[in-house]
């Protein structure tokens, strides 16, 4: 099939798929959906565990390296300022409008075409497209439960919005509950112990703490106070406040070493949710980022959290779209970007010259 080919069929593709909403932890619809098209259309051998489809390449040799293409099928809800219907595919003026079109669906309908020419070449590395369920919400049911019943992975390419530019590196993700006691009393009378005074102080050194290591790619940890819980009514002095803060970590700090240090400085209970949610990096001498690199791509690193937290392999991001377009209302995706990606992704690989 020509490039133009695989285009159309690919903006076809996600138009139809646009039309099944797919939030996370509801794909199933949309799987089987996906699976009836790999199958029929692509005569793609198809294997499923949940909502989570992949196929493997038929010259599959555990002797050699393996290269995971993954895109994500899940997405947000809609936000409420939609001026169109986000679960129908309407193109206007070269643009593809429609919930999930940017993030994730223009890169799972080009790296399923990627998938198709490359599984009949000859390759020096296995080949697997997995097309995962979750990841907006990093579910247990997703990446995480899927990548054990793979084979032996060796390097991902995780299609993402990113302008077809490598995000060598992404900040990974720490959510905290802190917990500050004080004393109930009387509004109107001069006692108890006002436990949202109390809790100001760790605010506001949440707010302040500069970390000693910055990253080149993703600068210095972010730590942002979200929500704040406390009180019963208006006049009882609260005895307890509980506030959130969301965690962005860069790759100097493991999650678990910033939860300590967090827990030394502050006077409140603190538990984090997960410590699942770590910072990724590729180094930039890697001969996937080197390849690219040499095709006019320019390494950066994203502040947005992916799949990739959860791969125990060396990942990179890459995909068409822009991330400034995903979760927002009319999102879309432009007709050109999906040509592009699909020339682009198909040049990285045409010459079997990097090393996994």
């Amino acid at each position: 099939m020509s490039k133009e080919g695989l285009t159309k069929q690919a903006i076809e593709l996600l138009g139809n798929l646009i039309s099944i909403p797919r939030t996370s932890r509801n794909e199933a619809e949309a799987a089987q959906f996906l699976k009836q098209f790999m199958e029929k259309e692509c005569q793609l051998p198809t294997q499923a565990d949940g909502c989570n489809l992949w196929s493997v390449a038929p010259d599959y040799n555990p002797e050699k390296p393996t290269l995971l293409l993954n895109a994500h099928i899940d997405t947000v809800k809609p936000v409420s300022n939609w001026t169109r219907d986000p679960f129908t595919a309407v193109i206007e003026d070269g643009r593809l409008y429609g919930l999930g079109s940017n993030d994730d669906g223009a890169s799972l309908v080009s790296l399923l075409q990627v998938f198709r020419v490359l599984r009949e070449q000859q390759r020096p590395y296995n080949l697997i497209y997995l097309m995962s369920a979750e990841e907006e919400v990093s579910g247990k049911n997703g990446i995480e439960h899927v990548l054990p019943l793979l084979p032996h992975i060796d390097l991902a390419l995780v299609g993402e919005p990113t302008g077809m530019q490598p995000a060598i590196a992404e900040k990974g993700l720490m959510v905290l509950d802190v917990t500050v006691h004080g004393k109930a009393g009387h509004a109107a009378r001069n006692e108890g112990d006002n436990a949202i005074y109390r809790a100001l102080k760790d605010i506001q050194w949440f707010q302040t703490y500069k970390w000693e290591k910055e990253s080149e790619l993703l600068g210095p940890v972010k730590m942002s106070v979200t929500i704040i819980n406390a009180g019963t009514q208006h006049n009882v002095v609260p005895d307890k406040c509980v506030f959130t803060v969301d965690v962005r970590s860069n790759e100097l700090y493991s999650n678990e070493e910033l939860y300590q240090q967090i827990c030394q400085h502050v006077q409140g209970d603190v538990q984090a949710r997960s410590f699942r949610l770590n910072s990724s990096c590729i180094e930039l001498s890697h001969p996937l980022v080197q390849k690219i690199i040499s095709l006019g791509g320019q390494p950066f690193g994203s502040p947005t959290l992916s799949d990739q937290a959860l791969m125990p392999f060396p990942s990179l991001k890459m995909g068409p779209g822009q991330s400034s377009r995903s979760h927002t209302a009319d999102e879309h995706i432009e007709i050109r970007e999906i040509q592009e990606a699909i020339e682009f992704y198909l040049s990285i690989f045409r010459d079997n010259d990097i090393t996994l």
